[in-house]
């Protein structure tokens, strides 16, 4: 079992700076990778970042490429999401994962199947 706790959710400003944090504990020795998943009102949730636990390889979707960084501290088992220039659009409760399944590095980064363990969401919310 993996349990997974975030934080850094709020109201900001577009234009604005927001860091998620996501703590992982149990049998995270097991993980493989960790990713960020967001679900606005009425949107099916889509994928917004990845990370490799051992060689830290990133991965994001497209609308967030140059604007979201998505980093681990393997020591503290924690992953973080720091965005920047914030969008309205941006706007949505934002859920970390975890994959303990070798489907990870098949490419399946992306894929909400991937990812066997989840934390509780927060809100976060870019005012324009």
């Amino acid at each position: 079992q993996v349990q997974l706790v975030e934080s850094g959710g709020g109201l900001v400003q577009a234009g604005g700076s927001l860091t998620l944090s996501c703590a992982a504990s149990g049998r995270t020795f097991s993980t493989y990778g960790m990713g960020w998943f967001r679900q606005a009102p009425g949107k099916e949730r889509e994928f917004v970042a990845a990370i490799s636990w051992s060689d830290g390889r990133t991965y994001y979707v497209n609308s967030v490429k140059g604007r979201f960084t998505i980093s681990r501290d393997n020591a503290k088992n924690t992953v973080y999401l720091q965005m920047n220039s914030l969008k309205p659009e941006d706007t949505a409760v934002y859920r970390c994962a975890a994959s303990t399944l070798p489907r990870y590095y098949t490419g399946s980064y992306y894929s909400d199947l991937t990812y066997d363990y989840w934390g509780q969401g927060t809100q976060v919310t870019v005012s324009s």
